[in-house]
């Protein structure tokens, strides 16, 4: 099943020229043109624009990427990484997509089932968060 690109209005645009730095918290859906600096958290959707570039995590309902992420995405709806995507950093979703030329290095874990998906992703992320909490010497 496909995601669906004409169900997104958007509540929240960042142009084309903005950078930003920090983690932003959006209500609603939004589309990034620009550059984050810092974790992007929404309950709605998330488009990410050819040009964009995010390095940060972004933790959305659902994600359509044509441009860069260098970081993790967590949307449980879908995710989908269109042929000018890069995403360096892991996915967690309930479905993913990912067309041809795309350049995706990491881990996913797509479980339709809920509380498959569920399970999964909550022992992944306190996997993770153990991993970076641990002190190497």
């Amino acid at each position: 099943m496909a995601l669906r690109f004409d169900d997104f209005s958007f509540n929240t645009l960042i142009g084309e020229a903005s950078v930003i730095s920090g983690t932003l918290h959006i209500n609603g859906s939004v589309r990034i043109e620009g550059d984050i600096d810092g974790n992007l958290e929404t309950d709605g959707n998330v488009q990410i624009g050819e040009r964009a570039r995010i390095r940060g995590n972004i933790d959305a309902k659902s994600a359509i990427i044509r441009g860069i992420v260098l970081g993790d995405i967590i949307a449980k709806e879908g995710v989908f990484l269109l042929s000018s995507a890069v995403v360096l950093g892991d996915i967690i979703s309930k479905k993913v997509q990912i067309e041809e030329n795309v350049v995706f290095h990491g881990h996913c874990i797509s479980l339709s089932e809920d509380e498959k998906y569920e399970a999964a992703s909550e022992q992944y992320l306190q996997a993770k968060a153990i991993r970076g909490k641990a002190v190497f010497a």
